[in-house]
């Protein structure tokens, strides 16, 4: 199977140019991935281009790679979103990678009332950067073209306004409808929130429905914080004929 490398978002990819690998992606590619000259991989810029390259010169400070071919990823309309409560250990992590693998297109971070992880000051900032490499490292292991956009920790304030302009689809178990039977009528991106290890508040609840917010079950089971995410992404992705 063909690795995947990343260059800057503003590199330019062209049939027939030639392109670097420089610093952790030079030496993945040339220690880890053991790439030689000739040999073919992927390299992306990680917002929808992606090519197919040919090693010319490898060594774990730069390998340099001619473009033989390239393709532009449009992106999906409607995105689909994830509200990631923070969970403890690494459970908010698995969510994201799974995610990401599937397919998510945007992930916020958000400590909802029942979250026992707490990010403040430079643990938020180190929090927010470590779900970014995961996304990235996900993306790249996924095949991705474009990694997906990580924001900084939301407020619940901003949860709600999200309501406004997008589709806002509150994961619960005990929803009367099921996920199934959402129906998706417009491009607004759609956006799950899965709350952290308790679930989410009455009273966040009471807050999202009356913003706008519907609630939507999975199934008979109740799943953990850590795939509630990638199966709800997973049915919708089913649904709206990305799979």
């Amino acid at each position: 199977m063909a690795h995947l490398y990343l260059l800057d978002a503003t590199a330019e990819l062209t049939q027939g140019s030639e392109v670097s690998l420089l610093g952790d992606e030079a030496r993945h590619a040339a220690s880890v991935g053991r790439i030689g000259v000739g040999e073919e991989t992927l390299v992306g810029n990680g917002v929808g281009r992606i090519a197919r390259a040919r090693a010319l010169k490898v060594s774990p400070k730069e390998v340099v790679l001619e473009v033989l071919d390239v393709r532009n990823d449009d992106p999906v309309v409607p995105e689909i979103w994830l509200v990631q409560a923070l969970a403890k250990g690494d459970r908010d992590e698995r969510a994201i990678q799974a995610c990401t693998e599937l397919g998510v297109d945007r992930i916020i971070p958000w400590a909802s009332a029942r979250s026992v992880s707490v990010w403040r000051g430079e643990k938020a900032r180190s929090g927010v950067e470590r779900w970014r490499r995961i996304a990235t490292e996900a993306s790249k292991q996924s095949l991705r073209s474009r990694v997906p956009v990580v924001q900084s920790l939301a407020t619940s304030s901003e949860v709600l306004n999200l309501a406004k302009d997008h589709h806002l689809v509150v994961l619960h178990p005990d929803a009367p409808t099921r996920l199934m039977d959402l129906s998706i009528t417009d491009d607004r991106p759609l956006v799950m929130v899965v709350g952290a290890e308790g679930g989410l508040s009455p009273a966040e609840i009471e807050e999202l429905t009356r913003a706008g917010a519907g609630l939507y079950r999975l199934g008979k089971t109740v799943l953990r914080t850590s795939s509630a995410g990638p199966a709800a992404l997973a049915v919708l992705n089913g649904a709206l004929g990305r799979w």
